[in-house]
């Protein structure tokens, strides 16, 4: 049987091997692989049917759910670009990356598209909406096209477009240290290989089931079905409000891998734990910021049969190190070694190797190095550049340059090859797992009105990793009530970008020699000032 190369052929593939085992849970429901891949064709044929063109963008705002995991497949099937949206983003930001990425179907569910309604108008590409079942009555008229679910799989399959591996098949969209989310363009060949990596060092099988946990929109989180479906495991699709009820989950569904963020192991570690679930849960793996070393002790006290995994990585190059097991008790401070598959460099300024223990920038080469930003040459030349000729892999001989993502992450590498996070470059948040850029933070704190001047910065926390702490002025025009201004954040941004705090000061805030309002400073002067 071949093996795949394509992202959707890791369903196609399990499906033509083992057709009745199972490959979704999601409550009291289950979908076996045949039937996946069954709705996953159809799907594909509905989009071809509705005039869908290669490489064309089929965004996907819904919560963990069947479909989800039908369009997300479903959209590459055919010859599309999938583009996962956070369910928890609200309805501009959901407008920002429907305009930026040129989206031409987006498929919701009834409730979120009364949210979504206002906003469509503005997305000049939108072309077609495919709302999941419901009694509710569809929207007539105007430039948008709507139809529903089981009317766009009544299509018979349809052979889509014909792509490559190095062809384009997801945006992901992340926040960047400036302004807007950026687009991270990934290929069919950056996610399979992924998944295969992963599915190594892991040592997935077809036993296995893997919770997903993580928002679908998360690098991290596609990932658990992507290294699931390559070998023919089970996914049990989790949408959860408290902590207990990954727990729950974790006993009911008796899983055998668990990969999650740092602020919610430290939540995990706070309860008390069904002594079954060490039985069966194989590993847990960690990702998104370091995991707390007590937080670790805990969760092995609570564990002892279960392998801990210990991860980096980023969006622009899905996955970068992992710590061996063996050495968790020797190094719980590191950040590993390369994953399968990729080479992870240590490189000074100029592009040379930094010697062991020498600080110098993270840069990840390999076949899991993203196509760039959308749309962004900027950023992309910024973070997406080729290689010295004289770097580890490269020869003298190789005439064509050789992209590589330099990850603005600070890191050292000890005599035995172990690599050591020391700190990020730019003034990008990490909170509750999330990546948050404090200029997204201050752009929409500025279109509430109710402030003059304002600058976001990160401070450390024991719960999120990080933070977010508001300095702000009162507008010219009156006082600042920063009640009012919470509320306005609640219903502006996603629960995880709401300040944790806001201090009011007297104007203006200061500057640094470029002008700009001096967050360094600022931030400084707050964690002296609170003691942090």
């Amino acid at each position: 049987m071949p093996d795949s190369t394509l992202l959707h052929e890791l369903i196609a593939l399990s499906a033509q091997r083992s057709p009745h085992a199972m490959a979704l849970a999601y409550g009291k429901d289950s979908l076996c692989y045949g039937d996946l891949q069954e709705a996953v064709s159809h799907f594909a044929g509905g989009l071809m049917n509705l005039g869908l063109q290669r490489g064309e963008r089929v965004a996907i705002y819904l919560e963990k759910r069947f479909e989800t995991v039908i369009a997300s497949f479903g959209a590459p099937a055919a010859g599309g670009v999938f583009v996962p949206l956070n369910p928890l983003l609200k309805a501009e930001q959901v407008a920002y990356i429907l305009r930026d990425c040129n989206v031409r179907v987006l498929v919701t569910s009834p409730e979120r598209l009364s949210l979504l309604e206002p906003i469509l108008a503005e997305c000049h590409d939108l072309r077609q909406v495919v709302v999941l079942e419901s009694e509710q009555e569809l929207p007539a008229g105007g430039a948008l096209s709507y139809c529903r679910w089981s009317e766009l799989l009544a299509a018979p399959p349809r052979t889509g477009h014909r792509v490559i591996d190095t062809d384009m098949v997801a945006i992901l969209y992340t926040s960047g240290s400036t302004g807007k989310p950026k687009g991270v363009v990934l290929s069919h060949r950056n996610m399979v290989a992924g998944a295969k990596s992963v599915a190594t060092y892991l040592d997935n099988r077809p036993e296995d089931t893997l919770l997903a946990a993580l928002p679908l929109s998360f690098d991290a989180g596609f990932s658990q079905l992507t290294t699931a479906f390559h070998v023919g495991a089970r996914v049990v699709l989790l949408n959860y409000l408290l902590p207990r009820d990954v727990l729950k989950a974790l006993e009911r569904e008796k899983v055998t891998g668990l990969t999650a963020v740092p602020p919610l192991y430290i939540q995990l570690a706070q309860l008390e734990w069904p002594a079954s679930i060490t039985e069966h849960l194989r590993y847990f793996a960690n990702t998104g910021g370091r995991m707390p070393r007590e937080t670790l002790v805990a969760l092995r006290e609570r564990m002892p049969k279960t392998t801990p995994f210990l991860m980096y990585g980023l969006t622009e190059a899905f996955r970068s190190t992992f710590l061996p097991p063996a050495e968790v008790d020797r190094r719980p401070d590191s950040i590993g070694k390369a994953i399968p598959n990729a080479e992870i460099l240590v490189l000074r300024e100029d592009g040379s190797p930094c010697a062991p223990n020498e600080p110098g920038e993270l840069v990840h080469r390999g076949a899991l190095v993203g196509m760039g930003y959308w749309n962004d040459p900027e950023k992309t030349a910024e973070r997406y550049k080729p290689l010295s000729a004289h770097a580890p892999g490269r020869q003298a001989g190789l005439v064509l340059p050789e992209l590589a993502v330099f990850s603005g992450d600070t890191v050292r590498m000890d005599e035995e090859g172990f690599l050591y996070f020391i700190g990020r470059r730019d003034e990008m948040m990490k909170t509750s797992g999330y990546r948050v850029s404090p200029t997204e933070v201050e752009e929409i704190l500025y279109e509430t009105k109710l402030i003059g001047e304002c600058v976001a910065f990160g401070v450390e926390h024991q719960t999120l990793g990080q933070a977010i702490q508001v300095i702000a002025t009162a507008p010219a025009s009156g006082t600042l009530d920063v009640e009012t201004l919470l509320a306005e954040c609640r219903s502006r941004m996603p629960a995880y970008m709401v300040p944790a705090g806001i201090e009011v000061r007297p104007g203006p805030l200061p500057r640094n020699p470029n002008g700009k309002i001096d967050r360094k400073t600022l931030s400084t002067e707050w964690i002296d000032r609170s003691g942090r």
